[in-house]
């Protein structure tokens, strides 16, 4: 049998290797368009902040045994019906027969529909060349200015990495607060950190255009909707990634979700012997059973290794997400997992959420500091909606987060959470861990009459 996989990041690797350690006898064809096999996109912005200052570290792994992993082999057309691709490489063209094959194209980072957005010094962040662009433009560019469109995670992480490198940075929102799929009183916590560095944070700025400036290397000028011209030595467009999906569709293969691959539990497509996994596929989310899509590299991994097992043969299932997610903001961690209030209500809860601030642990042992933790639950049923959670980097926020997901997956009840076997040593927790002690104020809020 011969597998061929589109797509060397995270899902089309974790295929590969799941394949190889289920089977020595079938053939392993990688085919990726660029120089960078398995490297962690999620370290670019500490890359370019230099933090990891060698880019070659951020491979996650560097040797691919038994594996034939071609560079610079862009995939330009899927037959499904003769069963092979068609791949451009330096210098010819050719085509390649497969038995199995596996679709794993990513996301493209989408460049907002304004003017300018292709102009020389405004960015996308999503590959390691992009990266290395970046990079390069900073370090011509020292103590200039960087304009950052969109205040999500990507537009969060870069502010701080360029604001370390010594730039002045102003970050653009679009909504009333940044990273707006957290609470407002998180959103706000998040803009008061990055304000306190430095960094000019500017919500409900609608970008109109951006031109070229008259100075020297290119420079470039911001124009915002609130009648502000901001010139920029850099321009960042960090305004979300869509499932690279063109060469699927364009081989009939169906789509679904956000225009990503609709696939099934065992990640197949709709059609026979081609299988998709990562960025472009969709999937499934455990509390309302509805297929979505979500580009996160967790996703990725586990969908890669299901499919690499299956298209060799195999019968595993992808069981789906809780939307889990975190982000380390200079000594602030950020986390959330499960649905919020909006968008329980939106699928059919009646949502309760109840915030409260804890000590990270006993508050007699030194250092001790205070999570914020915001639960959401269903009053009608006691389920278990939500968890979002903030405090400093050390408390280990996002590991207490990960209880909540495990929770969350299993479908228990907020006040299942109690019954939970928690570790407890005082330098650490507390005989009632902060997401206990949440639960336990939302038992309590739920029970109240009206």
């Amino acid at each position: 049998m011969h597998l061929v996989i589109i797509g060397g990041s995270d899902a089309g690797i974790a295929a590969a290797l799941r394949a190889r350690e289920l089977s020595k006898d079938v053939r392993i064809t990688v085919l990726l368009a660029d120089d960078y096999p398995n490297y962690s996109i999620c370290g670019l912005p500490y890359l370019i902040g230099g933090q990891t200052p060698d880019p070659s570290k951020l491979a996650h792994r560097t040797t691919f045994p038994d594996i034939d992993v071609r560079l610079r082999h862009r995939v330009t057309a899927i037959d499904p019906a003769g069963k092979s691709v068609s791949i451009e490489r330096p210098g010819d063209t050719t085509e390649l027969r497969y038995d199995r094959l596996i679709v794993a194209t990513g996301a493209n980072p989408v460049r907002p529909d304004i003017p300018g957005a292709d102009l020389p010094g405004a960015f996308v962040l999503h590959t390691i060349d992009d990266g290395l662009a970046v990079l390069d433009a900073v370090r011509r560019h020292r103590a200039g200015k960087a304009v950052i469109i969109g205040a999500g995670y990507i537009g969060i992480e870069m502010a701080e990495a360029l604001q370390q490198r010594g730039m002045h940075v102003t970050l653009l929102s679009r909504s009333d607060e940044v990273m707006p799929g957290v609470f407002s009183e998180i959103g706000a916590m998040i803009r008061e950190r990055l304000t306190t560095e430095g960094v000019e944070v500017v919500t409900q700025a609608g970008v109109e255009r951006i031109e070229q400036g008259m100075v020297v290397e290119q420079r470039l000028v911001v124009f915002t909707t609130d009648g502000r011209r901001r010139p920029a030595d850099l321009v960042i467009l960090a305004t979300g990634v869509r499932p690279a999906t063109d060469l699927a569709r364009d081989a009939g293969i169906a789509l679904g979700e956000g225009g990503a691959i609709a696939v099934s539990d065992t990640m197949a497509t709709s059609l026979p012997d081609i299988f998709a996994a990562g960025d472009c596929a969709v999937t499934h989310h455990r509390l309302h059973g509805k297929p979505t899509w979500i580009s996160l590299g967790t996703i990725a991994h586990k969908q890669g290794r299901v499919a690499g097992e299956n298209a060799i043969g195999g019968s595993r299932t992808f069981h789906g997400i809780v939307g889990t997610q975190s982000l380390k903001l200079y000594d602030l961690v950020i986390a959330r997992t499960g649905l919020s209030d909006i968008e329980a209500r939106e699928e059919g809860y009646e949502p309760l959420t109840v915030e409260i601030g804890a000590w990270d642990h006993k508050s007699y042992y030194p250092g001790a500091t205070q999570i914020g933790v915001w639960i959401t639950g269903d009053v009608k049923t006691g389920r278990l909606l939500g968890v979002q959670m903030v405090g400093r980097a050390g408390a280990e926020v996002s590991k207490r987060l990960d209880i909540v997901a495990a929770g969350l997956f299993h479908g228990i009840d907020v006040d299942a959470l109690n019954d939970l076997d928690l570790s407890y040593t005082p330098p650490l927790s507390s005989p009632w861990d902060p997401v206990q002690r949440a639960a336990q104020d939302w038992s309590h809020a739920a029970a109240r009459p009206g």
